[in-house]
């Protein structure tokens, strides 16, 4: 695969995983972002999580100067246009990341893409039309990028694929209708999706994490 390796923090074992996670950050952040969540999910030893960092690009909505993001965008808060090129090179980064895991001894049954925002659409975006079954996709505080495209390009191995998605009810950088949209959306398409709202803004609370460590374990059969 010609697309090169991010750079990313991890935090657990370099060998002999049970399970990873690939988490991506939102608009702005880098792999740091998430690191000082792992410890309260509680999870065994067993689980790497993969924290990459976007790479750099221009974004409009940052008066077109460059910035760590998985695509441009050029306004918050409300209706997003696609950018198709942008999505489609995130898309080959994270299937490199998940290749990268392969190459590692973790099957693709044992990888969840998740991501909060930005990370969360690029999660949905590649989890989607990945051609082998992953363990499930956790897209936090975000929306579904290029919906109209879905039903013809999502590949059938991750069409019954588990999807939790979470957010902030009084969120003003990805309202709360772009999520539940989405969400709807999904299911009309026969996509299991849990869903949970939370009186916050555009962040992660505690209550969520409990919620995300609760569904992790459940999914990858961490008990």
């Amino acid at each position: 695969m010609d697309t090169p390796l991010l750079e990313a923090l991890e935090v657990g074992p370099r060998d002999r995983a049970l399970a990873s996670v690939i988490w991506l950050h939102g608009l702005g952040a880098d792999g740091s972002d998430f690191v000082p969540v792992v410890p309260e999910l509680g999870l065994p030893e067993t689980v790497r999580f993969v924290f990459p960092h976007a790479p750099v690009r221009p974004v409009t909505v940052n008066g077109g100067l460059p910035m760590r993001a998985w695509y441009d965008i050029s306004s918050l808060g409300g209706e997003f246009v696609d950018d198709d090129a942008g999505l489609e090179d995130s898309r080959q980064h994270v299937e490199r990341l998940i290749a990268r895991e392969h190459e590692r001894g973790v099957a693709a049954r044992r990888i969840v893409l998740a991501g909060f925002s930005q990370g969360g659409a690029i999660a949905l975006h590649t989890g989607l039309r990945h051609r082998q079954p992953l363990a499930g996709i956790m897209a936090l505080s975000t929306y579904l990028p290029a919906a109209e495209r879905l039903a013809a390009e999502r590949s059938s191995a991750n069409a019954t694929t588990a999807i939790f998605m979470a957010h902030g009810r009084y969120d003003q950088i990805v309202p709360y209708r772009a999520g539940s949209r989405s969400r709807d959306y999904l299911r009309s398409l026969g996509q299991p999706v849990e869903w949970h709202d939370y009186p916050i803004e555009h962040s992660v609370s505690l209550p969520e994490i409990r919620d995300i460590a609760a569904w992790l374990r459940r999914l990858l059969v961490l008990e």
